[in-house]
């Protein structure tokens, strides 16, 4: 199994562990000491060395951050994971904290009359420490660099992961890495640098053509860069890692430097350096004899895919869909007896059976009746439930395939749906659909279409508290920026983007409803009679949608029609690649309403 159900942590350990933090800050002179989730390379996923927050608190999300103090301790994490905050960490001992309305700078100033609050440099960003210094020091309090505290006191902490590194072909890249390594240095030219700092491995991978192992379903390595102006690039990574047939892929433009040799390297670049201020560690500046702020220039092409990662993107999603359709169909003969890592066992041998399957992209999220509620849920031996009858079934997950990266949710009802799961499922397949269909202009970023997607629950009083869509890689992170569909993205919609479209809504205790395709925005083009050249989305994601929780009342005509559309799509497109009993039940699952 790619994915395990081990219970990742306790909130037990969080009292014990939080007094030993405080002994070492008042060793090292220190009123506090700030934890994020990141890594160095402040990824979304972190190996099991760099998981600090988990380890000192309790709480797995990908997304947050905590504050310990002489007196108190708050954790803080975003919408996703309301829930699950509360039921991961020791609340007599940690304050659970909500994003955005809760500010770490706010709780810092109110909690503590005066001190010095240490952080370590290689995990917060220039724009983390430079926005929260603002604020704090109006208010008498100072931020210090120091060694990692955490670290100091995690007796039992993993080593750093060693996985190889691979060349990744140019059947699936579609570019070799010599034609983007001159692409992008002439970006850094242009800017008058003599090179740039990349810390990202998504990105550094992306711009090699390879791929790693060091991380759980994302399958890069971790590393950093230098790309020079000249298309040449300073590789920092273990040798360990590399092996002849990645030497020989990599050729002679690329220079691999050892971990321990990275501050000198950056001690020796001469001229301007580019930095990113949003994403390199604030230590990276600090190394530099003369530094500009300069944003990754490997995220905007990274995630406007060419025309060969399309179509694999394309292969892969039609691959993806045909296991999910065995999945589903296995679903809707009967669950009897099982469990939710029952479901997700059977899911993932679904997609080994195509044989392609290299990674799950992430942990698969399957949530039965009130677990459907929390976000991100994931099931372990201690949460697992029996799968009831007359309830939702939540399933989110995806595939890592060398031609493609998948996500897709569905949710299904066990049993029969009562009035208000219709209603509601109802209600987020309308902003499903309406972003499926919709048209927009060149420029638009995805803060302005998200209203899309949430109109038809906010007409009733409802919404939800995660974004709608992300960015996707190819073969590459499940989560890519820089675009994606939220309030908070402002990064322009791109042709070639990858993207998820997921509105939902959840009933804190009772269920959760999740709807999500990928879709592809294409180039824009005139509709007859047009003006203005419009983006569009073409769909990725063929799987039927669970039409026993619809309301077809609730539906416009173009609505029906699109959904009638869509899975007579599916059928023609699935059908063929399914068992015989799978297509019967695709057919019955696909009938127009």
């Amino acid at each position: 199994m790619y994915q395990n159900f081990t219970t990742p942590s306790s909130p037990e350990t969080g009292g014990p562990r939080l007094a030993a933090l405080r002994a070492a800050l008042k060793s090292a002179g220190l009123s506090g000491f700030l934890i994020p989730r990141a890594d160095a390379h402040r990824g979304e996923n972190v190996a099991a060395c760099d998981e600090r927050l988990a380890w000192l608190t309790g709480f797995t999300g990908s997304d947050g951050h905590c504050a310990v103090l002489p007196d108190c301790a708050a954790v803080f994490a975003d919408g996703r994971y309301t829930l699950q905050l509360r039921n991961q960490i020791d609340t007599k001992v940690f304050t659970p904290l909500s994003i955005p309305d809760d500010r770490l700078a706010d709780w810092l100033i109110a909690h503590l009359p005066g001190g010095t609050i240490g952080y370590d440099p290689m995990l917060h960003s220039y724009d983390d420490i430079d926005n929260l210094e603002k604020e704090l020091t109006r208010h008498g309090l100072t931020l210090s660099q120091s060694t990692n505290m955490v670290d100091e006191i995690w007796d039992d902490r993993p080593t750093s992961p060693q996985g190889k590194i691979m060349p990744y072909p140019l059947e699936f890249a579609g570019e070799s890495s010599e034609s983007k390594r001159q692409k992008v240095a002439k970006k850094v030219a242009e800017a008058g640098l003599a090179s740039a700092v990349l810390t990202l491995p998504d990105s550094i991978c992306w711009l090699l053509n390879m791929r790693g192992s060091d991380l759980a379903h994302t399958p890069v390595a971790l590393c950093f860069a230098v790309l020079h102006a000249d298309a040449g690039v300073d590789l920092v990574i273990d040798p360990a890692k590399a092996d002849a047939a990645l030497f020989n892929h990599l050729g002679d433009s690329i220079n691999l430097i050892p971990p321990e040799g990275f501050a000198a390297l950056l001690g020796t670049l001469s001229g301007t350096v580019g930095v990113d201020r949003a994403s390199a560690p604030i230590w990276v500046s600090r190394q530099l004899a003369s530094h500009k702020w300069f944003a990754d220039p490997c995220i905007l092409p990274k995630a406007c895919k060419n025309e060969v990662e399309l179509e694999g993107a394309r292969r892969a999603h039609l691959r993806d869909a045909a296991a999910i359709a065995e999945f589903l169909a296995w679903v809707d003969a009967g669950l009897e007896g099982r469990s939710e890592i029952d479901v997700v066992q059977k899911l993932e041998g679904f997609r080994r059976n195509t044989n392609a399957l290299t990674d799950i992209s992430f942990e698969t999220i399957c949530g039965s009746g009130a677990n459907g509620a929390i976000v991100h849920y994931r099931v372990d031996d201690a949460s697992n439930r029996a799968i009831e009858q007359n309830t939702l079934l939540l399933v989110d997950s995806g595939g890592q395939y060398l031609d493609g990266t998948t996500d897709i949710t569905r949710t299904v009802i066990i049993g029969e749906a009562d009035a208000d799961m219709i209603r509601c499922f109802t209600l987020v397949l309308k902003g499903m659909i309406s972003l499926s269909m919709l048209r927009f202009p060149a420029g638009i970023a995805g803060s302005h279409i998200d209203s899309v997607a949430r109109a038809p629950l906010w007409a009733e009083g409802l919404d939800y508290k995660h974004g709608t869509g992300h960015g996707v890689g190819a073969y590459l992170s499940v989560h890519e920026g820089p675009a994606g569909i939220s309030r908070k993205t402002n990064a322009s919609l791109e042709t070639g983007m990858i993207l998820s479209n997921e509105p939902g809504y959840y009933r804190e205790g009772a269920w959760g409803i999740r709807i999500e395709n990928l879709v592809i925005v294409e180039a824009p083009s005139k509709p007859e009679g047009a003006e203005t050249a419009m983006h569009s989305f073409e769909t990725l994601t063929w799987v039927p949608i669970d039409t026993r929780l619809i309301d077809p009342e609730r539906l416009t005509q173009a609505e029906r029609e699109w959904l009638n559309h869509y899975h007579q799509t599916v059928l023609e497109k699935v059908a063929p690649l399914v068992v015989p009993d799978t297509r019967t039940w695709l057919t019955a699952a696909c009938a127009p309403i």
